[in-house]
């Protein structure tokens, strides 16, 4: 029997990734999640409903929850997706960010590490960002497992010392700890105050949609499905202590990613071509904002096996045709409502 938790899986990463689980060999498949703002139980509402999911509503930092979880399911694995995420909100308040990505990785990790006496048969994923590096100059080789960190931003200061902690705690302890960093997300179920989703619902309504700067900002873009894929290679055959950088080598300037959004928009509404590209109204750059991201995915193509299969190109305008299928879903999440999901169709269970 095999037991999996999923901290932070009503999230757009981690349910994509518990969608994928799910469909696979493992026994249990938990799912720990305080359902804040990002957080929504909708995304995975259906294989909790139909028990392919154990659905926990709970802090990472509550030391006696955690420790519970671990006692009561024996967990072969961690996947460790839960963190505070957006820059912006980071630059705002950045204590939610120190005390849930810094204290809730180390009430996790200590709690495995008390409840693993060996590495055999147990793997902690630890899910960073590349934002922990810093940001690079046009010319400036890729990221690498040994570049060195310098973040900018306070969510991303507290995703390095997250890191700084799994490391430690392999190395002095023997977690069998294993850390993923990976780029820009994009895909179905993403919170609409990111990038993507956040421009193509404004051009699917006809709202302005605000370019931070210049837009010459280059992200490695990377689907979901794929950094998925890759987190399941690293889960079968990653190297304990080892570090794996997920990149798709799709690099693009957010003001090209945005022109790409306003075409494939006006392609699905059947607009004027030009029409959502008018929208676009360039606002005051945000505080530290790195200038470009690149990662070196060498090791998780050569070691694992790993190759993205999404391209831009294919999966934007898709993605534009699920936002609009899925309407009611990003209506709950802007209005808040979907907040109220949990405790109308699982309170008392």
């Amino acid at each position: 029997m095999t037991a999996w938790l999923i901290t932070g899986g009503a999230g757009f990463i981690g349910a994509n990734f518990v969608r994928m689980a799910a469909g696979g060999a493992v026994d249990t498949l938990v799912v720990l999640d305080a359902l804040t703002y990002a957080g929504n139980l909708a995304n995975i509402s259906d294989l909790v409903d139909a028990g392919r999911v154990q659905f926990h509503k709970g802090d990472i930092c509550d030391g006696a929850l955690v420790d519970w979880l671990f006692e009561r399911y024996s967990f072969d694995c961690v996947v460790h997706f839960a963190a505070e995420s957006h820059v912006d909100r980071s630059i705002l308040g950045p204590q939610p960010f120190l005390r849930t990505n810094i204290e809730g990785t180390y009430v996790l990790i200590d709690a495995a590490r008390r409840a693993w006496q060996s590495e055999e048969g147990h793997r902690f994923v630890h899910v960073s960002t590349d934002e922990v590096f810093g940001d690079l100059a046009p010319h400036d080789p890729a990221f690498t497992a040994t570049t060195p960190y310098r973040p900018s931003s306070p969510y991303a200061a507290s995703k390095a010392a997250a890191d700084h902690l799994v490391r430690a705690w392999q190395r002095t302890y023997g977690l069998p700890a294993i850390i993923t960093n990976s780029g820009n997300n994009y895909g179905p179920w993403q919170f609409p105050e990111k990038l993507i989703p956040l421009m193509i619902l404004n051009a699917i309504e006809g709202r302005e949609l605000p370019v931070y700067g210049d837009g010459g900002q280059v992200r490695d873009w990377l689907h979901v499905s794929d950094h998925c894929r890759a987190i399941m290679a690293v889960i079968e055959g990653g190297e304990i202590g080892g570090t794996y950088l997920i990149g798709a080598d799709n690099p693009r300037a957010n003001l090209d990613v945005v022109r790409m959004i306003c075409r494939a928009v006006d392609a699905q509404l059947e607009l004027t071509p030009g029409t959502s590209e008018k929208l676009i109204r360039h606002v005051k750059d945000r505080p530290g904002h790195d200038r470009r991201y690149a990662l070196d995915a060498t090791i998780l193509r050569t070691k694992l096996g790993w190759h993205p299969r999404e391209t831009f190109e294919t999966a934007l305008p898709a993605l534009v045709r699920w936002y609009l299928d899925h309407k009611d879903w990003t209506d709950a999440v802007r209005t808040g409502a979907y907040r109220q999901y949990y405790e109308r169709q699982y309170a008392g269970r």
